[in-house]
């Protein structure tokens, strides 16, 4: 339905580096489980058993690498996975691929993707995402302010989506008192797309 990272680099490349984004980690497996009790996803022995783990691992080894090595990383992680090839973010051979393709140091890459440091700061974001910002789903945009926003949209036209993404800021960077906009169920997304 809607990739934030599709619609954002859009903006990015008419703002340009005015746009300072920041991406952080956020489990939809650890928010979604049932009766989680003491379970977190980031300690289970075996990470291809989970749903994208490996995803956000390897995003943060491609971060070691400067942030337009991993804006590559990312961007061609997510048309791999939602452009129609639905590769799964559970394998690193996957992410090995996709960082040789994106001029990543993949000798680097493959052994930062081993570090347990990178597991603490997923599971350091995943935490601070839910205890301090109220996040329950992605994306969720937290501003330099503190505010913060979750949004659910289709991607926005290109030619709209400077526009779009001013009037989001707009309406949620710094309104505090704007808690949730909603259309009906249904008809949305009737004419959305």
């Amino acid at each position: 339905m809607f990739n934030a990272a599709v619609w954002l680099d859009t903006v990015k490349k008419e703002i340009g580096d005015d746009l300072d984004l920041n991406w952080r980690n956020f489990s939809l497996q650890q928010i979604n489980a049932k009766d989680a009790g003491d379970w977190k996803v980031w300690e289970e022995e075996d990470y291809t058993e989970t749903r994208s783990l490996l995803a956000a691992i390897a995003g943060e080894a491609a971060k070691r690498q400067g942030k337009e090595a991993f804006n590559k990383f990312f961007l061609s992680l997510l048309t791999e996975r939602h452009g129609g090839n639905r590769a799964p973010l559970n394998d690193n051979e996957v992410f090995l691929k996709i960082a040789g393709e994106s001029g990543l140091d993949t000798s680097q890459f493959k052994q930062d993707l081993n570090d347990p440091e990178l597991v603490k700061i997923v599971a350091d974001d995943h935490i601070e995402a839910t205890e301090v910002h109220g996040a329950f789903g992605t994306p969720t945009f937290i501003f330099p302010n503190g505010q913060a926003a979750y949004i659910k949209t289709f991607i926005p036209p290109e030619n709209e989506s400077l526009k779009t993404f001013e009037h989001f800021l707009g309406m949620f960077s710094q309104r505090s008192y704007i808690g949730e906009v909603k259309r009906p169920q249904p008809p949305w997304p009737k004419g959305a797309v």
